[in-house]
């Protein structure tokens, strides 16, 4: 059925392999803003995730009001993306050796709302001895659009097996579109989204959530059979 045994592993971006809030934090900041902590950051519905809490929320959607006032937060977010913002713990080097090994294609998934994202990603990933030209796929999902037909085109492109493909991301639309896709889900929850609510509001399976950068790298790499680090 299928032309070969590859494995293919899909990586999300911001608050997967990248320290996004960190990022967001940093920018608010620039722009007289502030975004709460992270805790509160994660429990927060997608649309409230950029204006804060009822103590930031007034102040914040001021300053966001207005185009040329979005614009400029969002150069600010570009800039701090491609000249300071960091991976998590261990992703440097598991990324590097994912590409090296020949039998497993490696692609990153994104929606990163920086001015053009595929520079930005470059320009992260460069800071880290990573050429983003050594992916074997790249994609920047537009806000409505569905991970999962990019999901679905990085396996068709290949030729993979869905059942050796793997998806990994940090909230739960990330996990639905791993499955609609047909691959095997690794979610983290250090990111956007947290443990309870991952775990109890979308019940996502246990046994699939990281909680820390470290164990989702280690998890990726038995799956694939790479030695651990």
């Amino acid at each position: 059925m299928y032309p070969n045994s590859n494995r293919l592993i899909i990586f999300d971006a911001d608050g997967t392999i990248i320290d996004a809030f960190s990022a967001i934090e940093e920018t608010f900041a620039r722009h007289s803003m502030a975004i709460g902590d992270l805790e509160s950051f994660q429990k927060r519905h997608k649309f409230f995730k950029y204006l804060g809490g009822l103590k930031e929320f007034p102040l914040n959607i001021k300053k966001q009001l207005g185009k040329k006032s979005r614009q400029q937060v969002i150069a600010t977010l570009t800039e701090i993306y491609r000249e300071e913002a960091q991976f998590y713990e261990g992703f440097a080097p598991l990324i590097k050796q994912l590409i090296a090994d020949k039998n497993i294609k490696v692609g990153l998934v994104t929606r990163n709302i920086s001015n053009e994202p595929q520079i930005t990603m470059a320009k992260l990933f460069a800071r880290h001895d990573i050429d983003i030209a050594d992916l074997d796929y790249f994609a920047h999902v537009p806000i409505r659009a569905s991970k999962a037909d990019f999901f679905k085109a990085a396996s068709a492109q290949f030729a993979i097996n869905p059942a050796l493909s793997f998806a990994c991301g940090d909230e739960h639309k990330d996990y639905a579109s791993a499955l609609a896709a047909g691959m095997h889900p690794f979610i983290a929850s250090y990111g956007f989204e947290d443990y309870q609510r991952l775990s109890k509001k979308f019940e996502i399976p246990l046994a699939l959530i990281s909680q820390t950068p470290l164990e989702l790298c280690a998890r990726v790499r038995h799956a694939l059979d790479l030695p651990q680090e």
